[in-house]
């Protein structure tokens, strides 16, 4: 990208008071049994550990690697597992934390690999949601933001590894310069 801009779409102050919202929920709807939150690589990598001590009860992580983005702004459609879990999460709760929802595609693909390995439940939190981008019916139970059909980047979200450790959530685009 040539002389990208960034433009701050939702402020790290908003953020943490949306995490610890977000938390405080989890912690409401999921009393009883093992938690996992399961982090998507890389990008809920910052997301996952803000969200896990915003919980107030014990909780257990795990990530998996996920590709379908590459260095492109858009996804090819094609999902790719490069880490998978290092635990058994058969009998336990599971949320899976993701940075954002898009077309829905690799939430559904994880969701089905998932559930073959016998949880209790399967629930999804998603820092940001594009619902408009939607190609596959995906249901999130815990929600940051809604946001509209642009290309974002910090707080762990990314464009060809760049940008993740901005403390805002920002558009990324091409100066007109």
């Amino acid at each position: 990208m040539n002389n990208p801009t960034l433009r701050v779409l939702i402020s790290e102050t908003e953020i943490k008071t949306r995490v610890a919202e977000l938390g405080a929920q989890i912690t409401r709807d999921c009393k009883d049994g093992d938690l996992i939150l399961v982090g998507i690589l890389k990008g809920a990598f910052i997301f996952v550990a803000d969200l896990a001590r915003a919980i107030d009860r014990p909780v257990r992580m795990d990530f998996m690697g996920i590709s379908s983005y590459g260095k492109s702004t858009e996804s090819s459609g094609e999902v790719r597992v490069t880490k998978d879990l290092d635990t058994s999460i058969e009998g336990t709760n599971i949320i899976l934390v993701e940075d954002i929802v898009d077309t829905g595609v690799t939430l559904s693909y994880l969701i089905g690999l998932l559930h073959n390995r016998k949880p209790r439940s399967i629930r999804i939190a998603a820092l940001l949601d594009k619902p408009d981008r939607r190609l596959r019916p995906v249901q999130v139970s815990y929600t940051g933001f809604t946001i509209p059909d642009e290309f974002v980047v910090g707080y762990g979200l990314d464009f060809a590894e760049d940008y993740r450790g901005l403390k805002d959530i920002c558009v990324l685009s091409e100066s007109s310069n």
